[in-house]
């Protein structure tokens, strides 16, 4: 895969597997899946520039497991891999 850095806030994401069947053991349709809001970070940038001219601490790290929201960050597919680089604001919480 190629190497990518994300800038400033932003993280590079990839996002889990969805579902193949519900609970109760239906099969569900490519159609029918929902795309999962939860997964691996694969990077981190730099940190936001704050005011004083010094970086922001990212709050997540590489390897975290976290869940973010519906419509978060931009698709982008490298190496015929799908990942989602959004900014740190976009995660709601990491998964312990």
């Amino acid at each position: 895969m190629a190497k990518l850095r994300p800038l400033g806030d932003k993280i590079l994401v990839k996002r889990l597997e969805a579902e193949t069947k519900t609970k109760s053991g239906i099969v569900l349709p490519d159609t029918a899946k929902e795309k999962p809001k939860r997964g691996t970070v694969l990077a981190v940038g730099n940190g936001r520039r704050l005011d004083s001219g010094e970086r922001s601490t990212f709050t997540v790290k590489k390897g975290d497991q976290v869940l973010f929201t519906s419509y978060a960050g931009t698709e982008i597919k490298v190496d015929g891999e799908e990942l989602l680089v959004m900014s740190e604001d976009d995660v709601l919480a990491v998964v312990e």
